[in-house]
């Protein structure tokens, strides 16, 4: 080994550099225990031990609550974890099949899949090693070597495996004891997860009220004062205190910053004051500067309290590496090292490996096992180990082994006895009295259950927008549902009316309930994060939850119940108000608490909807409104008995009617009109409880035909508060049974129609674990390191310039300007660097460069070859964006070709695209996976692999000009990174124009760079030119002024440091770069190029196009892809067939074989009626997929001019058609039998082409909510309010002639729904005879001397000519049906020929028509154009 040894060991601290780079932490040299496993001398820690000291403010602090601590005299929680012959197994291949809608129905692809056995993969491979109390582990591996596994053993969170073995102790806890302290052995998972909505002081404040000590330190007075002290020290540590009051945020809510959230994260962590801390790659997303910050913290608290910190990292810089004691190094499970940090270079140098100097040691340990990465030292050539197996053979027999092997039995040790009863005793003195004894958690049930509450209020404050959105539709749809009842009248023309006002009071809030189950979803992750954390127990957030409510529901009810029941007229009696109010607050509590228990108790957002849907669909149809008790099947009966609608719709039409008069009028009573006015010779027809002779009905006569009693009233409201307490107590223990989701991911797709193209992805199961090995290409030779010849490639010529560039964007408190004066350029050849600290503006300019900015000001100018930007830049320009956007179901060739086709331009031959797409796939060395599904990062592609396909992506357009990248190695580990840049130079070799942004990269990387652009807070210029060889140019400009680099420093993070880190020395270096000879010299060169490169001629033709294909190549391009990712989307497909067929069975057999009384006609109406409420469950699963779409297609496609709006919306709505169709036949043979319609074929034909047409036209409503949404809730929270006023005036629940003159005259004729009752009603009951049950005939006396004809003659022939008398010739009992035929009745809802049936058929296909228009209209009212330079 080299005497001298490089920066691998060396000390954090050197002397050239100011000490405030290491303001945060590292108390290291004062505890004896660490000096044990030094990384570097203690000669040279000595050195620079009151620097360590002294630097960090928090140290004293840190050290005080220590000495506080010790003061009460509790015990320290040491604990340390010790684990031997570890093996993890889980369940899962190397790739999986996904089924399309035609080959799932293969059974004997799933006998075959059935008889191959289940392949069970060796995650952790008999691992082993010791944290004691005090120690830091870094645990390196490369994604899929197995550590988040390693450390959710070690954080004893076993879920989701298939089997664990070994043995695995914390102090002398085994994994069974350990689970009730499960509070003391935390995971900081990769995964930020959070309620977006609070702010951060809301957030910490939770956690660190959860865990106030029940015995507070004797400085503390009381648990508030103690909370907030530790809430504010743990701010302070990670330097976030500047963000208490503003949202945590997500990629929807605008919140933190992402290294900021990923602070909050870990702060949320040390809030619990565990013992054993397992953090999982916690510096992701953060610049080396904080990431070598939050390493110091986390050193120094494991120092301080005698903590274990096992730790796993990628592209882990040595500056944080050199802060650990161990390191642990896995590839595919296989421990291939474990030991002391300062051995492991030198064990992996001493069998032949390599590493140069300068290089992060962390990524040369994991780069050992890959062929690419490893360099051979001389002389090892023949016998270096090939494998992580070979490598595992020598170290099994090294002394470090021994040496390791030593420290196994620690936990049968003194000190683990003696720590591990210190550490129970501590535990149990912080915890409350009122806990049980077993209990994880800290403080008390009620403390929980208020601070539950207080974060419940806290979210519905921060999302206030949906709430106002929540209220402000619930008072819009009383006042329109109030207008619609308006003034009912009290007699019996009100009756229907009535009870239509009171099923619509209690549906309406019953469908706004319908979101919690959505709300369970979104909170799920955060409850079951926070259970692992033992902050309080799930019944709290429960009951928080409920109490939450009750205020909110209460002003809900209190608004639409005033509005409603005033506006419809219903009893004007102070008690019937209060009455009316108490039950629909009753009813909305119970569904609220339906819809929730059934968001908790199902594993998936798909199985709770399809539950959901449907189980509102059969609440509403047996609450007794649409089918009456008495006439419900038997067979379904069961439902109206365990629906809490029921009890509520019961107890409001008692309370509505009950000791009330009812008087018939109109057509209900018979004879009517003039020369009838002697009530004597009167009756009453079509209402339910009349007397045979009688005009009028009792309210409770009429209640009594309902099967409904006053009696029942109260008993009712005991009944809905039981069902309250059944689905509290379900959704308390289904919430107690959440676990994160952990176990098989990170499996490759294989869509089932490419199954022979995969045949050797299926054989060999390691294919993928090898990605990065050499692959031989088609034509036989190996793709690495080779690149496809220069001639396949597209050559650039063109120069791209940008000059004073400023960019400026409107806020609240003015303009912000976030470019300032930027300049520079790109030649053919070259690769630029664009870099800068987080919010330098890095990705602005990206973004105003390739002109994909919509909104805010541009000034300056952006050329190609001296010339302003064309009208095809976008897309002769490559973009590639930061988070990589694919559609999930199409195949990584797939996707290639759909670039490929769209974006060439349209001279080129599809032979030569689909040719270059080879060319591509070759160079990217892709063919293991081109015929797999892009599918999502669990179940799909990996990081690296998708990046790599954005790149292709861009690289299969032909790029002209140039191509951009964002970030393209942040998430990636050291190699993936390396692959990544070391592919890019290939490029710029081959004469590509490349500008890439990157996040502080290591020495490596850094060196593949010709040019840089250093950007500096608000987007002004720091450095513009060249780097040199290897930095020098670059280094020499610093050191010029002042900011020398030391020679170990990786030049990149030296840079970032100077201009806006620790090392700035307080220098504006804006005004530096502005007046040195650099800058002067670039302002030359720049107008050198400009004017050189307009005398000539351009590089690049532009052919005057904006797309590059013609529309109608678009669309059917566009149209193929949307319809085979439909066609691969079997959820989707099944959910919508199942909706269908469930929906219609339901319907059918719950109006079996309807007959022909005059109450069978209300169920004609009623099961037709029912048909319409198919809708709400498939648009609820069609928006999200749409707005997914729309998405991808606004964040990539339409930036950079793929394809044109037009297209996009005509694939969506095409690709739905078939489907569509196939739903309506589906409804059709499932219902319209079964309830007994006419078997007349024009009829049954002419019912279908209806329904197929009303399924175009939800879909389109749909489609254009979901268009112009900005997001899927927003859409949900407005579909109720659309389809509730289509309902409510289709002349269904109020008959035409009853619907307020304001509305009729134009709602009811622009209303789809109107229409579609109208021909499905005409279709199915206008020929139908009607004979009226004995308890419907109108039965009366003639005046004597007369027979029932003569007397009723002059009736028959007036008002009552469409009545029917069946007994003419009798003198008394007349018997008077109201109704001879379907179309007497369908007369009443202003339907008066056949031939309506037919004239109403076609206004629906042609508001089918305008449905779909609406998609295309707000689609391009959402479409903006990108801004330009002015």
């Amino acid at each position: 080994m080299d005497s001298h040894e490089p920066e691998g060991y060396e000390s954090v601290i050197h002397p050239t550099r100011s000490n405030a780079l290491t303001r945060v932490l590292s108390v290291a040299s004062q505890f004896s225990e660490r000096k044990r496993g030094r990384v570097y001398d203690d000669s040279d820690e000595d050195g620079h031990k009151e620097a360590f000291e002294n630097d960090w403010s928090l140290l004293p602090e840190l050290r005080n609550r220590k000495d506080e601590a010790e003061k009460g005299r509790v015990k320290g929680r040491k604990l340390g974890v010790t684990w031997n012959n570890l093996t993890v197994k889980g369940i899962g291949a190397e790739a999986a099949f996904n089924e399309n809608v035609a080959s799932q129905y293969n059974f004997m692809n799933g006998v075959r899949d059935k008889k191959m056995p289940t392949p069970m993969k060796t995650i952790i491979d008999n691992s082993h090693g010791c944290v004691k109390p005090g120690e830091m582990l870094l645990v390196l591996g490369r994604p899929g070597a197995g550590c988040t596994t390693l450390l959710k053993m070690l954080a004893n969170m076993r879920a989701g495996y298939a089997e664990v073995t070994g043995d695995v102790h914390w102090g002398t806890l085994d994994p069974k004891e350990a689970a009730q302290y499960r509070g003391q052995i935390i995971m900081n998972t990769e995964e930020e997860v959070f309620f977006p909505t609070l702010t951060v002081g809301e957030t910490i404040d939770l956690a660190t009220r959860m865990k106030v000590p029940f015995h507070l330190p004797s400085d503390m007075k009381n648990p508030e004062e103690y909370q907030k002290a530790n809430r504010d020290f743990l701010l302070r540590s990670m330097a976030i205190q500047h963000t208490h009051d503003t949202k945590v945020g997500n990629e929807y809510v605008r919140g933190v910053s992402g290294g900021e959230r990923k602070r909050v994260s870990i702060i949320e962590v040390l809030a619990t004051s565990a013992s054993v801390f397992c953090w999982d790659n916690s510096t992701r997303g953060l610049d080396a500067s904080t990431a070598l910050e939050y390493t110091k913290a986390v050193r120094a608290m494991t120092d301080t309290f005698g903590l274990s910190s096992i730790v796993t990292l990628y592209q882990a810089g040595n500056g944080i590496y050199n802060l650990f004691d161990k390191a642990l190094v896995l590839d595919e499970g296989k421990q291939i090292y474990y030991g002391p940090l300062k051995q492991a270079r030198p064990f992996m140098e001493d069998i032949g490996f390599q590493c140069v100097d300068g290089a992060n040691v962390a990524d040369f340990l994991t780069g050992v096992v890959v062929p690419s990465e490893r360099k051979i030292r001389e002389g090892f050539e023949s016998s270096f180990p090939r494998t992580a197996e070979d490598i595992r053979a020598i170290y099994f027999n090294s002394p470090i082994k021994m040496d390791m092997e030593q420290e196994y039995d620690y936990p049968q040790s003194e000190e683990a006895n003696s720590f591990t009863e210190d550490f129970r005793q501590s535990v149990a003195h912080d915890k409350h009295k009122s806990l049980p004894k077993k209990s994880p958690l800290t403080v008390s049930f009620i403390t929980q259950v208020k601070a539950a509450i207080t974060r419940q209020y806290q979210i519905i404050w921060g999302d206030k927008a949906t709430f106002v959105i929540k209220q402000a539709s619930t008072l819009a749809q009383a006042l329109i549902a109030g207008s619609l009842f308006y003034n009912a009248p009290n007699n019996s023309a009100g009756l229907f009316v009535k009870s239509g006002a009171l099923f619509l009071s209690l549906l309406f809030n019953a469908l706004l309930a319908m979101s919690e189950v959505t709300d369970s979803f979104s909170g799920r992750p955060v409850l079951a994060k926070h259970k692992q954390f033992a902050l309080y127990h799930p019944a709290a957030f429960c009951i928080a939850q409920i109490c939450a409510d009750i205020p909110v529901l209460v002003f809900q009810i209190s608004h639409f119940s005033l509005v409603m029941y005033f506006m419809v007229g219903l009893r004007q009696e102070a008690g019937a108000f209060f009455t009316f109010w108490a039950f629909l607050f009753a009813t909305t509590m119970a569904m609220t608490a339906l819809f929730r228990f059934i968001g908790a108790a199902f594993p998936s957002f798909d199985a709770a909807s399809k539950v959901s849907g449907f189980m509102i669909s059969a609440l509403i149809m047996y609450n007794g409104y649409m089918i009456r008790k008495p006439e419900m099947h038997p067979w379904f009966v069961w439902i109206y008995w365990i629906d809490p609608m029921a009890y509520g719709f019961e107890s409001l039409m008692s309370n509505e009617f009950h000791d009330t008069p009812i008087p018939c009028v109109a057509t209900n009573l018979v004879p009517n009109g003039p020369g009838y006015l002697d009530s004597a010779y009167q009756a009453c027809a079509g209402v339910g409880g009349a007397l045979p002779g009688a005009t009028s009905v009792t309210g409770d006569q009429y209640l009594g035909s309902l099967s409904y009693s006053h009696s029942h009233l109260w008993r009712n409201f005991g009944i809905l508060w039981a069902w309250w307490v059944l689905y509290v107590a379900g959704t308390i223990y289904f919430t107690n049974r959440w676990n994160a989701s952990s176990g098989k991911s990170g499996f490759l797709v294989i869509p089932r129609e490419k199954q022979l193209k995969n045949v050797k992805l299926l054989a060999d199961e390691e294919a993928q674990a090898t990605a990065n090995a050499p692959i031989p290409t088609s034509s036989g030779h190996s793709s690495q390191g080779t690149v496809a010849p220069k001639d396949a490639l597209v050559q650039n010529t063109s120069v791209f310039t940008w000059k004073n560039l400023t960019y400026t964007v409107k806020t609240p408190s003015g303009d912000r300007v976030l470019l300032d004066n930027v300049q520079g350029w790109v030649k053919p050849g070259q690769l630029g660097a664009l870099m800068g600290s987080s919010g330098a503006g890095k990705t602005t300019l990206l973004d105003v460069l390739a002109q994909r900015k919509t909104d805010g000001t541009i000034k300056g100018s952006v050329q190609v070859d001296g010339r302003p930007l064309n009208v095809s830049f976008q897309r002769s320009a490559g973009y590639c964006e930061q988070l990589d956007v694919h559609e999930p179901l199409s195949t990584v060739r797939e996707a290639l070709e759909f670039s490929a086709l769209l974006r060439q331009s349209r001279d080129t031959p599809e032979e030569e695209k689909l040719k270059y797409v080879d060319t591509i796939v070759d160079l990217l060395e892709m063919h293991d996976i081109e015929n797999t599904l892009i599918g999502t990062t669990g179940a799909g592609l990996s990081v690296e692999q998708r990046k790599r396909l954005t790149i292709g992506v861009e690289l299969v357009s032909k790029p002209s000009i140039l191509i951009f990248l964002d970030e393209p190695t942040s998430g990636l580990d050291g190699q993936a990174a390396f692959n990544i840049v070391r592919f890019l130079r290939k490029l710029a070799d081959v004469g590509q124009a490349i500008l890439v942004t990157i996040h502080q990269p290591s020495a490596q990387l850094f060196s593949q760079f010709d040019t840089l652009l250093l950007l500096a807070k608000g987007g002004k210029t720091v450095y513009f030119g060249d780097i040199g060889d290897n930095a020098s140019t670059l280094k020499e400009y610093f050191s010029r002024y002042d900011a020398p680099c030391p020679k170990e420093a990786n030049p990149a993070e030296h840079m970032i440091d100077v201009v806006s880190g620790t090392l700035s020395q307080g220098k504006d270096w804006n005004e530096v770069w502005l007046n040195s000879p650099e800058h002067d010299q670039t302002a030359k060169e720049l107008d050198n190029i400009i004017s050189d490169a307009a005398s000539k001629e351009p590089g690049t033709r532009d052919d005057g196009y904006e797309f590059a294909m013609p529309m109608w190549q678009q669309i059917k391009l566009v149209t193929k892809r949307m319809n085979v990712s439909i066609w691969r989307n079997t959820d989707y497909i099944n959910n919508k067939n199942a909706l269908h067929i469930g929906s219609a069975l339901f319907n059918g057999f719950s109006f079996w074989m309807i007959g022909n009384s005059v109450g069978d006609l209300q169920l004609r109406l009623f099961t037709v009626f029912n048909f319409i409420f198919v809708a709400p469950g498939v648009i609820a699963q069609l928006q999200p997929l749409f707005i997914e779409r729309r998405d991808i297609y606004e964040a990539r496609e339409q930036k950079s001019k793929m394809y044109s709006w037009v297209s996009f919306t005509t694939a969506l709505i095409v690709s739905e058609l078939p489907y569509l169709c196939v739903c309506a036949v589906l409804y059709f043979v499932c219902w319209y039998y079964t309830v007994g319609f006419s078997t007349d074929s024009n009829k049954a034909g002419a019912v279908l082409f209806v329904m197929l047409f009303y399924e175009f036209i939800y879909t389109g409503i749909g489609q254009f909510v979901a268009a112009y949404a900005p997001n899927a809730t927003f859409a949900s929270l407005v579909n109720p309010l659309v389809l509730g006023t289509l309902v409510s005036f289709c002349g269904v629940l109020v008959p035409y002639a009853q619907i307020n003159v304001f509305w009729r005259y134009w709602i009811y004729w622009l209303n789809p729904f109107n229409y579609l009752m109208g021909s499905l009603l005409t279709f199915t009951t206008y020929d139908e005879p009607v004979r009226c049950k004995d308890s419907e005939f109108a039965i009366f006396n003639p005046p004597s001397g007369q027979t029932c004809g003569q007397y009723l003659e002059g009736y028959m022939s007036g008002m009552g000519a469409r009545t029917n008398l069946t007994n003419a010739a009798a003198t008394a009992d007349c018997r008077v049906c109201q109704y001879r035929t379907g179309a007497d009745y369908l007369a009443d809802l202003n339907l008066n020929d056949y031939y309506y049936g037919w004239r109403d058929a076609g206004i629906v296909v042609i508001f089918a028509i305008s449905s779909y228009s609406l998609v295309f209209l707000l689609m391009k009212l959402r479409t903006k154009k990108s801004k330009t330079a002015e």
